[in-house]
């Protein structure tokens, strides 16, 4: 009646302890670190100073765009570092963003008061968006803060130049820059906006042949910064040297797509040595990169005139006088007509002329009056408002024919280079 009881099985037991135990240390510690199927798996984070480094690559380069990319990515990773907002904010000043350039160095001033290089940039950025006045006062702080700053005595050459052009500077201005343009020459010879802004100086002065040196100079330290080449040709440019001008224009259009001014340079160029239809392409590549831009309307207009497009020429000088908006939408300030303006003046009488063309001549003799009352000492505006009036009287005696899209012969608008 009795069972015979059988013995435990201990390395059976401690065998399935074992197992019990593995799972449970899997369940624990193993799985919950395994990514689910399709996500995606972490990437290393790329560190600021390889992000600099590759912005700085980039700026030698010219591909300021990129650069300025990486030096944005760089701030984002690091944004208590006030040498990266100046790095970032310079970069966009030779990009053509001033505003952005000016916000990036007040970002800097945040962090550090005190940082003579984030005053001297930002007044670099207020300087070229006219704001003269306050740029001198922000570089003037710059260099109480460090007088052996190269970069703020090259940027406050720039500065007087352009407050001497604008008549809010003192007499002796241009002295001033020549003092300040040799400081930072004595301190960073091989710096390039010491380069730059001696070609600037020498540019204001008249000493065009020095200034392409310095210009020249400035393009061996970085031969792909699109502001320098624009600089360059403008001095050929004066100097006659039009098929080394335009290949300057034409560098820097290559360099910087999106910059209006190559186009605009290109194009009155081209009509300086005669060449309208070429003249008209680039006017009109000028005002798609900036279609709220009066003075890239009138020489798009002035062009069309040339060609003897005088419908066309009539609206797009219009937005000169009257202004008007854009077909994208923005607002087109018109540009009043004023003394020592000769452009301008160029674009009013220009526009008179093209009314006269199609018969608007009501419209057309109100424009000369405008020219005669303003501008009276202006001669060549002078000659182009007799022809205006001369081209309304032919009209009375003999409507003219459509245009036909040949430009008839003539002194009519003569160009200023």
């Amino acid at each position: 009646m009795n069972k015979r009881r059988n013995r435990p099985n201990w390395f059976r037991l401690a065998l399935l302890s074992l197992l019990i135990l593995g799972a449970a240390y899997v369940n624990r510690y193993v799985v919950v670190n395994i990514n689910p199927i399709g996500a995606l798996t972490p990437t290393p984070t790329t560190s600021p100073v390889t992000l600099m480094a590759q912005g700085d690559e980039m700026f030698a380069q010219g591909k300021l765009l990129p650069a300025i990319d990486l030096y944005k990515q760089a701030l984002a990773a690091q944004p208590n570092d006030p040498v990266i907002r100046i790095t970032l904010a310079r970069t966009l000043v030779f990009a053509g963003k001033y505003k952005e350039a000016q916000t990036a160095a007040e970002d800097a001033l945040l962090l550090n008061p005190s940082n003579s290089m984030a005053h001297a940039v930002r007044g670099w950025a207020l300087n070229f968006q006219e704001q003269y006045v306050e740029a001198e006062s922000s570089i003037k702080r710059a260099l109480e803060l460090d007088p052996n700053n190269a970069l703020a005595h090259a940027y406050y050459t720039e500065t007087l130049v352009d407050l001497y052009y604008s008549g809010l500077g003192a007499f002796d201005g241009l002295e001033k820059a020549i003092e300040e343009s040799k400081v930072a020459q004595a301190l960073a010879p091989n710096l390039l906006e010491t380069h730059r802004a001696r070609g600037y100086l020498l540019e204001a002065t008249g000493n065009y042949e020095e200034a392409i040196g310095e210009y020249q100079q400035a393009l061996n330290i970085n031969a792909n910064i699109p502001d320098l080449y624009l600089a360059l040709g403008r001095n050929y440019r004066i100097l006659g040297i039009y098929d080394k001008a335009i290949d300057s224009f034409t560098r820097a259009d290559a360099l910087n797509p999106e910059d209006p001014n190559p186009d605009l340079l290109l194009s009155r160029t081209y009509a300086t040595v005669g060449e309208y239809g070429k003249a008209m392409q680039f006017a009109e590549s000028a005002v798609s990169n900036d279609s709220a831009d009066a003075n890239l309307r009138g020489n798009y207009g002035v062009m069309l005139y040339r060609n003897a497009y005088y419908e066309e020429s009539v609206v797009e000088l219009a937005f000169v006088v009257k202004g008007g908006t854009s077909e994208k939408g923005k607002e087109i300030k018109s540009i009043n007509l004023a003394p020592n303006s000769p452009r301008i003046a160029e674009y009013y009488f220009t526009y008179g002329l093209a009314l006269a063309r199609v018969n608007q001549c009501g419209e057309a003799v109100q424009i000369a009056q405008l020219i005669a009352s303003r501008i009276p000492n202006d001669e060549l505006a002078m000659d182009n408002v007799a022809a205006i009036n001369e081209r309304c009287q032919q009209n009375l005696n003999a409507p003219p024919a459509p245009p036909t899209g040949t430009p008839e012969p003539g002194t009519e608008s003569t160009l200023e280079p």
